[in-house]
């Protein structure tokens, strides 16, 4: 993982893919130039394997195997991120630093609480990041995304304040799940929940985004 939070921007970007794959059938194509580019596949693996290695070391030795098991599954995801893709980006670094920090704590005051709420920490932190982007005049997003999506001024701004509003719901869902339900429930909604509540929620932004590429 870094759970369902890494995987936004890994939608996004697999949207982009099937967006590169039209364009080539459309265009002739250029030969080797992406030869050595790790496939889609890899690049999933990398986002989702920390999340996979959590949810089978909590069932076979508890929450706090497992925390042990997501924190180093989460530094060597970044680690081959850059070793295979030669460059870390700015979600899966911080995402990292959150899960070393609230697992050292999980640890050292022997207390799950702190592991649980995590992933409240981490969207409202990019739920915050997106808005103060939306009021300095610098969408995080356009940042982020920019190679990938060429939308209007308005596109980004619109899509800006979704994804804001979707980690703010990610969050109070997380803080719902883990303050009312059993720990068991909460374990699968970080793995049957956030993940494909996300997946679905960028596929949801496909026409938003249609609507505001620029036209040739």
């Amino acid at each position: 993982m870094v759970l369902g939070l890494n995987v936004w921007p890994q939608c996004l970007a697999a949207m982009s893919d099937c967006k590169h794959v039209k364009t080539v059938m459309e265009e002739p194509a250029i030969p080797e130039q992406d030869a050595k580019a790790p496939s889609p596949v890899v690049k999933l693996l990398i986002d989702l394997g920390p999340l996979i290695a959590f949810f089978i070391a909590y069932g076979r030795a508890g929450i706090y195997w497992a925390t042990g098991v997501l924190m180093l599954a989460t530094v060597a995801a970044l680690v081959a991120s850059w070793r295979l893709l030669g460059r870390i980006t700015p979600v899966p670094m911080v995402t990292a630093v959150l899960v070393v920090v609230f697992g050292g704590l999980t640890f050292y005051l022997d207390d799950p609480s702190f592991i649980k709420l995590k992933p409240t920490i981490i969207n409202l932190l990019f739920c915050g990041a997106l808005i103060v982007g939306l009021v300095t005049g610098r969408p995080l997003l356009k940042l982020l995304l920019g190679e990938a999506f060429q939308l209007s001024e308005v596109g980004w701004r619109k899509l800006t304040v979704r994804w804001a509003l979707f980690f703010f719901a990610l969050a109070i869902l997380n803080e719902i799940v883990w303050r009312n339900f059993s720990e068991s429930a909460w374990v699968n909604f970080k793995v049957f929940g956030i993940v494909p509540l996300t997946i679905l929620f960028a596929m949801a932004q496909i026409p938003l985004i249609k609507r505001y590429e620029p036209r040739s």
